[in-house]
């Protein structure tokens, strides 16, 4: 667009707060944004001024017109802009979009029975009439939530719709062993089954006190009754309760509401992880994963919390956010926040204590979590097959032509414990089988172009005879020279001519950033719109270079922690390594032989009287 195109409109917008919407050459909203000052936002925008962040200069390049409305206040513009957002859902806005990989859970309080089931995208309609959803929950995370209802909750599990069908066919055998109500029956009341569907929506709002206290009650009163075998079924129940609160860790000393919100970018891609702390309890959690990098943290930040809690179903009194929001959205935000809870809602960002623990524990939860989906390449439904297909194109490589893939990397620690890991990963997927370690023989100095040499020889020297197959392509963990100077080293081996050699390329933050192949092409992967192969591509390498660098520094780690055991022990006069060995056999850690008494050592297989005064006199040279 060129620069000027809108200076006399520009000219005539007021310093006023308002929201603006971007539209392309088609009249489609592409673009949705609040100000504070929409002039000098919209001049910011097309004033001609230099535009750092390559996401705008893309969204820029493609207006065609703008539109804007005045309104009173931040707060206004806030929720105008979200509203907005909803309805036009534009390209370049960050948008709270269902996943289908990630389930939630949904409870049908719109029925006269409620069900409570996995379900895969809420439902607007049954929302607006009343159901609950809960999520989104990773899968194995969804499936122990429904299995601890399941232990504690008597609830019907079948297909029969009630009350239609009530009294139609014999009650089944759940009923017959305490884990259903039984409302086929016809003499459970719809009162008395919507309390516990009450207690349901309590357990994942983490008040477990108040279902702890009425199953007991029952418990008591069955027993009181004689009614030993309904006593014994509510007895299993308050168990299964119980050891959900035991296995959950208590963070604050003093009982109140708090979600924590951690995040952490990669692959062109930010994972929103949600903590709920209930009665200082975590109690649960959901994720969610937006298009946009670390430097788009804050809009998404921003967008996250007002399009989630606009329908959640609870909104605590404070919320843990990772970083600082610019005091107008914070303020706009807080308020809105608070109108919706009907009392002061806050958004922190602990600095100290048990609250910045749990804001850190959400943090690194979101890393987690974006890690496994790095690691799965997409959403649970993902063909890990695709980005290979993308990558046979970029290369000019034939149609499933790439299937295994091996990567390389060297780990050391000065000229100690030189090694090196090698990671395979067969259509997309990690072949952890094949996986191979390799401890540098004739290198003895640090060289990472020797151990490459080294290691690449040694590997080549197996082959499909002896269960070793060639791979299709090898990804060198580094740019045009790592690659250059693998290539060198491949191409002199017999038979490694149609193995295709690439290098994956890392920014100044140490991440994936491009791929680089043999013929100087290089393809950078950040700093702009990803479409979808390219996506793929980026999580694929991200997952390759990950791998093979956690592989390769894990076994130096674990070189590192024998030889410091080997020398500390080794250093003791009459100690060599069969003793060694005998003496951590016996004691099981370094630890326990240091504060061992001479008698003590004795006892080890082995250890005469003069090795255990040696023993004793080397951890005790001060005293």
């Amino acid at each position: 667009m060129p620069a000027g195109k809108f200076d006399a409109r520009l000219d005539t917008v007021p310093l006023s707060p308002g929201v603006y919407l971007m539209k392309d050459s088609s009249g489609c909203v592409i673009y949705v944004g609040k100000a504070k000052k929409l002039r000098n936002r919209l001049k910011s925008y097309f004033g001609g001024g230099a535009i750092s962040s390559p996401k705008v200069r893309a969204m820029v390049s493609h207006v065609a017109d703008f539109e804007y409305t005045v309104v009173g206040s931040e707060p206004e513009a806030l929720l105008l802009e979200n509203n907005l957002i909803k309805r036009y859902q534009p390209k370049y806005n960050i948008l709270l979009r269902d996943d289908k990989g990630y389930p939630y859970i949904c409870i049908t309080l719109n029925e006269a029975y409620p069900r409570v089931f996995k379900a895969f995208r809420p439902d607007p309609e049954a929302r607006k009439q009343g159901a609950k959803y809960y999520g989104p929950y990773m899968g194995s995370d969804c499936f122990e939530v429904l299995k601890a209802i399941s232990d504690i909750f008597p609830l019907k599990r079948c297909r029969k719709v009630f009350p239609r069908d009530i009294g139609k066919e014999r009650p089944c055998l759940n009923y017959h062993i305490g884990k259903c109500m039984a409302p086929c029956l016809g003499t459970v009341k719809n009162e008395e089954y919507r309390e516990m569907i009450g207690q349901i929506v309590q357990f994942f709002e983490g008040k477990y006190d108040g279902i702890e206290k009425s199953i007991k009650a029952q418990m008591e009163e069955c027993s009181a009754n004689l009614e030993f075998e309904k006593a014994g079924a509510l007895r299993d129940r308050l168990f299964a309760l119980r050891a959900i609160r035991q296995n959950q860790r208590v963070y604050l000393d003093i009982e109140r509401d708090v979600d924590a919100i951690g995040m952490y970018s990669d692959c062109g891609e930010t994972c929103v992880r949600k903590l709920e702390l209930r009665q200082g309890r975590i109690v649960g959690s959901s994720t969610y994963f937006f298009a946009g990098e670390e430097a788009d943290q804050e809009e998404i930040l921003k967008n996250f919390i007002m399009q989630y809690y606009e329908n959640a179903p609870f909104i605590p009194p404070l919320i843990l956010i990772p970083f600082k929001m610019e005091e107008e959205d914070l303020e706009a935000v807080e308020n809105t926040l608070t109108e919706k809870l009907g009392k002061n809602c806050r958004l922190h960002v602990a600095e100290r204590g048990e609250l910045r623990e749990l804001k850190d524990l959400a943090g690194s939860n979101a890393r987690e979590m974006m890690v496994r989906r790095i690691l799965r390449g997409g959403n649970a439904n993902a063909d890990p097959s695709v980005p290979l297909r993308y990558l046979e194109e970029l290369i000019g490589a034939p149609e499933g032509s790439i299937s295994r893939a091996e990567s390389f990397d060297i780990s050391n620690l000065g000229n100690d414990d030189i090694c090196a890991g090698m990671v395979v990963f067969k259509d997309g997927r990690a072949d952890r089988q094949s996986y191979r370690l390799f401890k540098m023989k004739r290198v003895e100095s640090q060289d990472d172009y020797q151990s490459m040499r080294e290691t690449l020889e040694r590997r080549f020297n197996h082959n499909e005879e002896d269960g070793f197959k060639y791979p299709d392509i090898i990804l060198v963990d580094g740019g045009k020279g790592q690659l250059e100077a693998v290539a060198s080293v491949v191409r002199s081996i017999e038979g490694t001519e149609n193995i295709y050699l690439a290098g994956m390329v890392k920014n100044d933050h140490h991440k994936t950033a491009g791929i680089v192949f043999e013929d100087g092409r290089e393809i950078r992967l950040e700093g702009r719109t990803l479409t979808d192969q390219e996506m793929g591509l980026l999580r694929f390498l991200t997952t390759v270079q990950n791998e093979v660098h956690r592989f390769a520094i894990s076994y130096q780690h674990k070189l590192a922690g024998k030889r410091n055991i080997r020398y500390k022990l080794e250093n003791i006069e009459g100690i060599g390594p069969s003793k060694r060995k005998n003496l951590l056999a016996h004691f099981g850690t370094i630890k326990a032989v240091e504060n061992a008494s001479e008698e003590e050592l004795t006892e080890a297989k082995g250890i005469s009287a003069k090795d255990a005064a040696a023993i004793y006199r080397y951890f005790h040279r001060e005293s």
